[in-house]
């Protein structure tokens, strides 16, 4: 991104700039993972050299390096390079995910909702309205960036107030809400199988289920939008001022007929969906318990959210589009699935080194040495689980101003801080959670989120003279009140002992020896 004509000269922005220069300084994400299996291959034969081991905490087991780097190294590189991006967890679970939610974009459905729940809100509440709005259009991946940040600065220009305050306002609820919800999303999959892939280099078979954070990031919705709300209203609104600009309001265009009649239908079949859920739990055995009454992990309802995304999806969708006239015949239907498909290109390619580097990674032993070292010089703090996983937020918040995807990210620290985490006595899922609260709150900070510069592009729009620093310190104080907010939620609940998900504790106990 280039840099604007007068560039602030604040300490903020100068820093931003600094971290913008390193983080485009990084290879490719893709590149990194190559670059990343290399060296670990590379290691392997340094370390299994010079005899590095351990001793596993619960077995005993003396737990040494496996060379990589020799003949039969090579062979399994070679014959697993296949199998090891076929069966990566995280791969089938989006691809599903996304032929569901691909066609609820296409066909108009996302678009329509989330003008309807901004037009039809009451003016004192159009500001909560719009974060909560942004919170809730995650489920759908990022179609919140290009369509409900934009619309926030129409909308609140619209009233006679300041259109960046609305911008702002949107896209704090878009991306520094990015991982709370009501309902499980396209990202709880993604994560949550990177988190399964690391889990099982110290317990083999450990599943974590896609709904495995929905209780805390359910709960978490209405509080991120009541600190979003207050921080634009007490903070932004009154750092911006009136508005002096060219822009004129915009007529906002309510929905056509066609449109609501396609919401109806939609509606309709979304209660149909749910319909079918309550059979299910009811008299088809969707839910089990185990023996002392907790929810079992296995039960076909946790096991199967990524099915009823893109079940729930494809069915409302599908129903919106024959009453919106959007979708006439069944070609309309798979073009819709395949254009999601088609942008995940780069997904794919990132996903294929990804997943060699963290074969690498368990093969070599690397990964469970790395953590147990780890755990080794974290033990001091083993009884104060809050402690470390608020460390951990910060960890992820500074990892985000470097590298901007959520996945890439949780690809690279997952293997290392999961594994180290279960050793100290918390569990993947809570070791998750963390790092979503902190990936969160940055993301509108960071120059490195993708959606960056589209931002910038549409602060300039309103402010010509708006650059990286514009955005940064308008959306800075989001970023200390959400990270503030998450952080006592999440040290509430641990207090409480709440589980955060379906068969999702805090706790976590290695598997007794032998």
């Amino acid at each position: 991104m280039n840099e604007p004509a007068n560039p602030p000269t604040g300490l903020i922005a100068k820093t931003l700039r600094l971290i913008e220069r390193v983080g485009n300084a990084l290879p490719h994400p893709g590149t990194l993972f190559a670059l990343m299996a290399v060296v670990v291959v590379i290691l392997s034969g340094v370390f299994s050299a010079i005899g590095l081991s351990v001793l596993h905490p619960s077995t005993k087991e003396k737990i040494e390096v496996v060379n990589l780097l020799n003949l039969e190294g090579l062979h399994r590189i070679m014959m697993k390079c296949v199998t090891n991006f076929t069966e990566f967890a995280p791969l089938g679970t989006v691809l599903v995910a996304m032929i569901g939610i691909g066609i609820a974009e296409s066909c108009g459905l996302i678009g329509a909702s989330l003008r309807l729940m901004v037009l039809k809100a009451p003016p004192r509440l159009l500001t909560f309205t719009i974060v909560f709005a942004g919170v809730l259009s995650n489920a759908a991946s990022e179609i919140g960036y290009v369509l409900l940040v934009p619309l926030g600065a129409v909308i609140f220009l619209s009233v006679g107030r300041h259109p960046i305050a609305g911008m702002a306002a949107a896209f704090a609820g878009v991306s520094g809400g990015y991982s709370a919800n009501l309902i499980i999303g396209t990202v709880d999959p993604l994560l949550s199988g990177l988190s399964e892939e690391a889990a099982r280099i110290v317990e083999a078979g450990y599943t974590v289920n896609p709904a495995c954070n929905w209780y805390f990031m359910a709960a978490s919705t209405l509080f991120v939008a009541i600190a979003g709300t207050w921080t634009t209203e007490k903070i932004v609104v009154p750092r911006l001022g009136d508005y002096v600009g060219d822009e004129k309001p915009e007529k906002l265009e309510a929905l056509s007929a066609d449109e609501k009649r396609g919401l109806w239908y939609a509606l309709g079949a979304f209660v149909l969906f749910v319909g079918f859920i309550a059979w299910g739990v009811a008299f088809g055995d969707f839910v089990r318990f185990k023996p002392g009454g907790g929810l079992d992990a296995g039960s076909p309802l946790l096991k199967s959210v990524v099915f009823l995304i893109f079940f729930g999806a494809t069915l409302s969708s599908i129903a919106y589009g024959v009453g919106a006239k959007t979708i006439r015949n069944d070609t309309d239907v798979m073009n819709g699935m395949g254009k999601s498909l088609s942008t995940l290109g780069t997904y794919m390619v990132l996903v294929f080194f990804a997943a060699q580097f963290v074969e690498y990674f368990k093969w070599t032993n690397l990964g469970l040495i790395t953590a147990v070292k780890g755990a080794e010089a974290l033990a001091p703090l083993k009884d104060n689980s809050t402690l470390l996983m608020i460390s951990f937020i910060f960890v992820a918040a500074a990892m985000n101003l470097v590298m901007g995807s959520a996945s890439a990210k949780w690809s690279i620290m997952a293997p290392i801080f999961v594994p180290m985490f279960m050793f100290l006595g918390i569990s993947p899922e809570f070791t998750q959670v963390a790092y979503r609260i902190g990936d969160s709150t940055t993301n509108i900070i960071s120059p490195m989120m993708s959606y960056f510069a589209l931002i910038v592009a549409f602060f300039v729009r309103y402010d010509p003279k708006a650059g990286i620093g514009t955005v940064v310190a308008t959306m800075l104080p989001y970023t200390v009140v959400f990270t503030l907010v998450w952080t006592v939620i999440l040290a509430i609940w641990v207090m409480a002992g709440w589980p955060i998900g379906p068969s999702a504790p805090l706790d976590y106990t290695l598997p007794a020896a032998g």
